[in-house]
């Protein structure tokens, strides 16, 4: 059995469309919901799927290794970022070489780094006058949105689309490609042993 843990700081879109990807499996198993956001939309996704959730603050992320040692305690596989907000501690991502995974929705390299996200990122993208975004699934380090890509998807971006008609139609590779990707990445990834 694999198990995944989800971080998520927002209304967690893409942690229901991988928590029902996953539903009734055999093989993998959803065991948290990790947030930085007691008002996160993603913890009413999570209880309505019965995933245990997981709150904490920056003090507690940052200066204690309280977070690394939970998904250690849960021999968690992998941890999925989606919609997670904070930059990764050091200590955590030397703890899960390669089993951390996030979502951009852009085509890293461009649009990424510090402060692009959500909406920052579409206006930037309409800003540019680009003629395509899409998503890039990437691993995790210890800098934002420079981990190895694993996954990219591409949607046309029009002269007349707004930052919001390119978050609809980014928002749609997300849900599309997400869930099946972190499968492929959970298959090649050895059993943790506690």
């Amino acid at each position: 059995m694999k198990r995944i843990a989800i971080f998520a700081s927002g209304s967690g879109s893409n942690a229901e469309k991988i928590a029902d990807y996953f539903a009734g499996s055999a093989d993998v198993s959803i065991e948290l919901i990790v947030s930085n956001n007691p008002k996160a939309g993603v913890i009413d996704r999570a209880r309505r799927y019965h995933i245990p959730v997981v709150l904490f603050d920056r003090t507690t992320f940052y200066q204690t290794d309280h977070i690394t040692r939970l998904l250690q305690q849960q021999n968690i596989d992998l941890i999925v970022l989606a919609g997670f907000m904070w930059l990764m501690p050091g200590g955590l991502v030397q703890a899960f070489p390669d089993r951390i995974v996030n979502i951009h929705p852009a085509l890293l390299p461009k649009f990424g780094g510090k402060g692009m996200y959500g909406h920052f990122v579409h206006e930037a993208v309409v800003a540019a006058g680009e003629t395509e975004s899409g998503i890039t699934i990437h691993f995790v380090n210890e800098h934002y949105d420079e981990g190895a890509p694993i996954f990219q998807a591409r949607c046309p971006v029009t002269p007349t689309d707004t930052p919001d008609d390119v978050a609809r139609k980014v928002q749609v590779l997300e849900h599309e490609h997400y869930p099946r990707v972190v499968a492929d990445v959970l298959a090649t990834l050895p059993d943790r042993t506690a």
